[in-house]
Formats: C-alpha cells, sequence, structure tokens
C-alpha cells in the first residue's frame, strides 16, 4: 500500500491545475481552452480524492471526513465571497442558491449514492443511527435556522434578515457546528465509525491495513490543500463558460450555484462512494452530513462578516419549492436513519429527491 501511495500522477496533477489556474486566472478564454481547463479540473478531482483518503488512513475516522468535509467547505465559503464582491446586485441570493445546493447534494445525492453503493454490496447498508441521526439534527436545524426563518421575518422586506438577526444565525450556527466536531471527534467518536449488521463496529482489514508515514501523510495533506484550491479556482474559470451556456438555454441563474456546487464537492462525492464500495457506509454518509453542515455552519458566519463592506441585499429565505424539498429531505433522512440499515429503495428515494432537486432548479 505504502507504493500506491507515493503514485506519480497524484503529485503531478495538481502541479499542473496550479499552472493551468495561474495562466487562465482572470481572463476570458475560449471554447477549446474551456475544454482542457474542464479536463485539469476533473484531474484535480481525482488526485484530492486519492490524497484524502491517504490522510483520512493516517488519522482515521472520524477525522479523516471531518478533514476533508472542512477542506472543502473553507475553499468553497471562499469562492461564494468572491463571486459576492465582483457580482452586485445579480449575486444577492449566490449565497443561499449555493449552500441549499450543496444540502440538496450531499443529503439526496451522495446519501443515496452511498446507500445504493452499500445496498448492492451487502444487500443491504448498515450504520450507527446514533451518530448519523445526530448529524442528521443538526443539518436540519442549521438549514430551518439560516435558509427557512429569514423568508417568515418581519424586521425587512423580502427573505432577508436584519442584521441583528443574520448575527445570532452566524453565532448560532458556528456553535452548532463547533458543538457537533466536539462530539464527533472527542465526546462520542464511536458512534461515527462503521458498524456491522450486530451493531458492533466493524473491524473490516481494510482499515487495518498498514499506516501510510508521516511524510507521506503530510505530503498528501499539501496535495489535498492544493489540489482542492485548484478545483474551486478552476470553477470559478469556467463558470463564465457555464453562466453564459447557461443563460443561453434559457435556464434561471440559481442554475449557476447549482452546477458550481456540483463542481466544488466532486471531490467529496467520489470518495464517499469509494467508502460504500469498501463496506464503510458509515464513512460515506459522515462525508455526506459533515459537508451538508459544514457548508452551512462556516458560510453563514463568514457571509456575515462579509456584508460589513458587501453593498447590496443579501438574500437567504428560501422559496416554497425549495422549502417543501428541504421539509421532504429532512422527513425522508429521518425515516432512512432510524432503522440503522437501509436497502436499494432507500437510496433510490434519495436519488430521486435529488433529481427532483435538479429538475426545479432547471425548470422552477
Amino acid at each position: 500500500m505504502i507504493a500506491a501511495l507515493t503514485t506519480r500522477w497524484t503529485l503531478l496533477v495538481p502541479i499542473l491545475a496550479a499552472l493551468v489556474l495561474a495562466v487562465t486566472w482572470g481572463r476570458d478564454i475560449p471554447g477549446v481552452v474551456v475544454v482542457v481547463v474542464s479536463a485539469v479540473l476533473v484531474g484535480a478531482v481525482l488526485s484530492a480524492v486519492y490524497h484524502a483518503e491517504v490522510v483520512a488512513h493516517r488519522v482515521g475516522e472520524p477525522y479523516g471526513a471531518l478533514i476533508l468535509a472542512v477542506a472543502v467547505t473553507v475553499i468553497e465559503v471562499a469562492l461564494i465571497v468572491t463571486m459576492m464582491i465582483s457580482g452586485g446586485d445579480k449575486a444577492a441570493s449566490l449565497a443561499r442558491d449555493t449552500v441549499f445546493a450543496a444540502v440538496m447534494i450531499t443529503c439526496n445525492g451522495i446519501v443515496g449514492l452511498v446507500l445504493l453503493v452499500g445496498a448492492l454490496r451487502r444487500r443491504i447498508a448498515v450504520f450507527n443511527p446514533e451518530g448519523t441521526g445526530a448529524a442528521l439534527a443538526t443539518v436540519a436545524t442549521l438549514a430551518t435556522l439560516s435558509l427557512v426563518l429569514p423568508t417568515f421575518t418581519t424586521s425587512k422586506p423580502g427573505p432577508e434578515f436584519s442584521p441583528a438577526q443574520l448575527a445570532f444565525a452566524a453565532v448560532a450556527s458556528l456553535a452548532l457546528y463547533g458543538l457537533f466536531v466536539m462530539v464527533q471527534t472527542v465526546r462520542h467518536p464511536d458512534d461515527f465509525l462503521p458498524v456491522e449488521a450486530s451493531g458492533a463496529i466493524d473491524e473490516d482489514e481494510g482499515m487495518h491495513a498498514e499506516l501510510p508515514s508521516n511524510r507521506i501523510a503530510l505530503t498528501s495533506l499539501g496535495m489535498l490543500v492544493l489540489a482542492l484550491v485548484c478545483v474551486v479556482g478552476l470553477a470559478k474559470v469556467v463558470s463564465p463558460a457555464l453562466e453564459s451556456g447557461i443563460a443561453s438555454a434559457g435556464l434561471p441563474q440559481a442554475a449557476v450555484g447549482v452546477v458550481i456546487a456540483m463542481l466544488v464537492l466532486l471531490p467529496e462525492t467520489l470518495a464517499a462512494v469509494n467508502s460504500a464500495r469498501r463496506n464503510q457506509v458509515q464513512i460515506g454518509l459522515n462525508l455526506a452530513l459533515g459537508s451538508a453542515m459544514a457548508s452551512i455552519g462556516l458560510t453563514i458566519p463568514v457571509i456575515a462578516i462579509a456584508t460589513i463592506w458587501l453593498s447590496g441585499p443579501l438574500v437567504l429565505g428560501l422559496g416554497a419549492t425549495q422549502m417543501v424539498l428541504l421539509a421532504l429531505t429532512v422527513v425522508v433522512g429521518t425515516l432512512t436513519v432510524v432503522p440503522g440499515r437501509a436497502t436499494l429503495l432507500q437510496g433510490g428515494v434519495h436519488l430521486a429527491l435529488f433529481a427532483a432537486f435538479v429538475f426545479l432548479a432547471a425548470s422552477p
């Protein structure tokens, strides 16, 4: 395994992606170059997944899933703020659209894929309902406080928070996310480890494979950060082409946030599916729900601070269609989590909700 960890392409691709990002950043690029940049973007995603798995294997679970979720989300937040600064009033709903897209992608798209792959692997996907239920409850609370309440507050016209309400939502989001991380890593880490059908912690031999050295782990950590920066940066480089293509197709502006969220979450999606293929469904669910949680718990506080210098409105409240999808996601997610095991049906239901989200984002 140690020899595999030093695979040369995983070291070269992030460096190539960084060079391409440096050459194309801030420039209008023709269609042929967009194709090349997109190919490099896919390579950076695959490299990020590889190095994330190396780091996760070195530090162990649940820290490994936490590292990838936080790393991706921090860079995603930076991308949102950058685009809001340059987008003006057109970007008023960008934070809402991107965060909601991240929640639907993770809680339905990634969760559905993980359960589907896990059920195909062992007929029944088994996970820990205590840890998964705690994560889902935290996601539901964060989403309601930050994305649903602004639609019903009366301090300002439209689906917006007043400054005091935004400050409360930011502090509450950060506090809840910090509390969950403490529970996940310090107080009850066993609730977030893979389990067997009997409920005992899974002693899968893959989890006891030879650990990479500190040097290899640190190298992979550096390559992971570089690859994630390149993923987000290259996503921004190709976003003008995406925006023009979406506008030409007559799709709504919110579809841009959906596409960008999908690109940014590709590393976590592939890592989660790989975990499910190794019969570690719990790790895949940790990645999915942890990413949804981090997307809200870190984005809202940063956006609240950014409003100090951002001009224009900040629209956070969801519309009626989005709230229905969110409520259905929470209900279905709860019914999925409670038994601690799922079949192909549960995976299919979540994927159907994800398909409905994508369809309604394109045709509201």
